[in-house]
């Protein structure tokens, strides 16, 4: 039986059911994408559903309120890509609905990982947009490499267009693979329960205990951490939007006390300051009259 089969009828045994999986629209597509960038299915799903009420498509996203958006993004976390999704509405409703993976790579705020999901999962197109887990699954299945990284994933892209059905049901496919990753495939793999296990270039090594694992996947983050801090910047960024947010505006003076217990206005107040222009210059805070609100 083909890898392909074996995935699918696992699939429709034990996947997940996902509300972005019961859609063709490319506009909820999207906002699921981007939403699941570094966060958690379980956490998106509320979030996913609140959003949709708010912003059901692209031209109420590109008319709202800047504010707004950020508002509904609240939690969430990594508040930029808010922005980037309401840019993205923005220029669909200037130059038209793409078409195309190639269209959609052409946005700004759309990478290949991205353009690959849409071409995939609304347009149904034959295409393995790799992420950290497809990049894990693809490597693994048909390359034999155990932990493969970044520089594997061209390869990973080919060998998926040559394996990959021309068939109808081809784009649950990559959505196989995900869930495969998050409950098998995972970083020490569970290859005896695996569909895959007698088709896998990968699972006879695991299985005999032959690979090492090693103990970071990914690159460490290269968020930096003030020195008498306990969180890096990017907390404490966070913390600045969450009382712009709440307050609705704010003097920088005032900032400092507000987001560290224990803030040296000396010492810290250049800190603050500079996290504060960061905010400004990614369009996620504007400063009128000496106080710090969001943008319209």
């Amino acid at each position: 039986m083909k890898w392909s089969t074996l995935l699918l009828n696992w699939y429709r045994r034990e996947g997940r059911d996902l509300p972005w999986r019961k859609t063709r629209d490319p506009y909820r597509i999207l906002v699921s994408e981007v939403m699941l960038q570094q966060t958690q299915v379980a956490r998106v799903l509320d979030f996913y559903k609140n959003w949709l009420r708010l912003f059901p498509t692209f031209k109420t996203l590109a008319n709202a309120k800047t504010s707004d958006v950020l508002h509904a993004w609240a939690g969430l976390g990594y508040n930029r890509r808010a922005l980037a999704l309401q840019n993205i509405a923005k220029q669909v409703m200037a130059q038209g609905l793409p078409k195309t993976r190639d269209e959609w790579l052409a946005l700004k705020g759309i990478g290949p990982y991205t353009a690959d999901a849409i071409a995939s999962f609304s347009l149904h197109e034959r295409r393995w947009p790799v992420d950290t887990n497809l990049r894990r699954v693809g490597g693994r299945l048909w390359l034999g490499i155990h932990y493969p990284d970044l520089k594997d994933d061209d390869r990973i892209r080919e060998r998926a267009l040559k394996e990959l059905p021309t068939k109808s049901d081809t784009h649950e496919i990559p959505q196989a693979a995900f869930d495969l990753a998050v409950a098998v495939c995972t970083k020490t793999p569970s290859c005896g329960i695996c569909p895959l296990k007698n088709v896998c270039a990968s699972s006879k090594a695991f299985l005999n205990n032959e690979v090492a694992t090693p103990k970071r996947m990914t690159k460490a983050s290269n968020e930096t951490i003030r020195a008498g801090k306990k969180v890096p910047h990017g907390i404490y960024r966070g913390r600045i939007l969450a009382l712009v947010r709440t307050q609705k505006s704010a003097k920088r003076s005032e900032v400092g006390k507000v987001i560290d217990p224990i803030f040296d206005s000396v010492k810290d107040q250049p800190w603050v300051d500079a996290m504060i222009d960061r905010l400004i210059k990614d369009g996620l805070v504007n400063e009128k009259r000496g106080r710090l609100v969001l943008p319209e």
